[in-house]
């Protein structure tokens, strides 16, 4: 007995719907749209040159992921951050950072730090520029590139959206950051820490890391406790 196998359609480009929830996501993420900003379907569409339709589709995206919120009768705003929003994200990232780290620490540590070179190396140049931006962007590309390390794809989906929510944070109060020498040293002492597999070291350095992200953001939010 033979089973018939529905013919098989190719495999479409990324949708319009998907590329503009990218541009939409990334400019949440840069601060070009604040926290509690409405986004107007009329205005977007027209700056992005996409139809209606691909929009609300990509909208409705970013409401899944908890980037944009939805009231009703009143439209899509971006979502706010509170002072423990801001603590279980970087609570979530210290968890899946460290279950990456423990798992390039027993893999290929060598790889690891190659890949890591690129967004060091951007972090220098950004910091001897005095691009914000673009320090923040290689600090996200560095952190990614850690948990992609890993191997691990569930690991690295979930780093993901928890960058995307950091930025949030980070955009919002840009005033909270260390100076930028201080950041780029940060993070080669998580590189060497790695490169020479020193696992307490580096699991120690990592929270460290993160606890001060946590304490700059918290002290510049009203009233954070």
């Amino acid at each position: 007995m033979s089973i018939e196998v529905p013919e098989l359609e190719p495999v479409s480009r990324r949708s319009t719907a998907e590329i503009v929830a990218d541009r939409i996501r990334t400019a949440i993420m840069r601060g070009t749209f604040a926290p509690g900003a409405q986004l107007g379907e009329v205005d977007l569409a027209g700056r992005l040159g996409v139809s209606r339709g691909p929009l609300r589709e990509a909208m409705q995206r970013l409401v899944a992921e908890g980037l944009l919120r939805s009231e009703r009768h009143r439209g899509l705003f971006v979502r706010e951050l509170g002072p423990d929003d801001v603590r279980d994200v970087y609570l979530a990232r210290t968890a899946v950072e460290r279950a990456a780290a423990l798992q390039v620490l027993a893999a290929d540590r060598a790889a690891a730090v190659v890949a890591l070179e690129i967004p060091l190396g951007a972090m220098r140049a950004a910091a001897a520029a005095g691009d914000a931006v673009g320090l923040a962007d290689a600090d996200h590309d560095f952190h990614a590139a850690l948990v992609a390390a890993s191997g691990s794809p569930r690991l690295r989906r979930m780093t993901d959206g928890l960058l995307v929510e950091t930025r949030m944070c980070l955009a919002a109060f840009q005033q909270t950051a260390p100076p930028a020498p201080d950041l780029v040293a940060e993070h080669e002492l998580l590189r060497d820490a790695l490169r020479d597999g020193r696992t307490e070291l580096l699991l120690d350095r990592l929270a460290a890391h993160m606890d001060d992200a946590v304490a700059r953001i918290l002290a510049a939010m009203p009233g954070a406790a």
